[in-house]
């Protein structure tokens, strides 16, 4: 298994690297993007409810907030296509991959909040505003755990070839 960690780099030209690194960033984008897409129309949907108009300055805010947020994450996580579009052909790539890689990363951020102020308006009518408030809190701890956190923890850690080497 340590030996199969060392030689763990590819062998591949940089633009071969390139055309991985951007596969790769396409593959989370469409994970990501569907959830928005799904998201942003239930925050669509909610403003044509009959209940809709009795919400609240709070609800009100928390649903603008959110909406917005989706609508930002969905222009952010797409705006990859319009930057291939614009670069095609131009031997443009490394930058290409480091815009996408970025717009992914806000995209994310966008998305995180889009989806903790769903929740906190969904709980906010589902149970009393404290306890939605503190359960929001919560999940926004764990969104800012999971998606920030670990990937920071995880890579400022030295790889485990590195550390091997390093020990023995």
């Amino acid at each position: 298994m340590a030996e199969e960690i060392e030689d763990y780099r590819r062998d591949e030209s940089e633009a071969h690297t390139l055309d991985r690194n951007y596969s790769e960033l396409l593959q989370e984008l469409r994970v990501a993007e569907t959830g928005v897409q799904l998201l942003f129309a239930f925050l669509l949907a909610i403003a044509f409810q009959q209940r809709f108009g009795g919400i609240d300055a709070f609800e009100r805010t928390v649903y603008v907030v959110t909406l917005i947020s989706a609508a930002l994450a969905a222009a952010v996580l797409i705006a990859p296509v319009a930057l291939h579009r614009a670069l095609f052909r131009r031997r443009r790539k490394d930058d290409l991959v480091d815009a996408t890689a970025r717009l992914a990363g806000l995209g994310l951020v966008f998305l995180a909040i889009a989806m903790v102020g769903s929740v906190l308006l969904v709980l906010t009518a589902a149970t009393n505003r404290t306890l939605a408030i503190v359960l929001t809190a919560i999940l926004a701890v764990i969104f800012i755990g999971l998606w920030g956190g670990v990937p920071m923890v995880l890579g400022r850690r030295p790889r485990r070839s590195e550390a091997g080497r390093s020990s023995s």
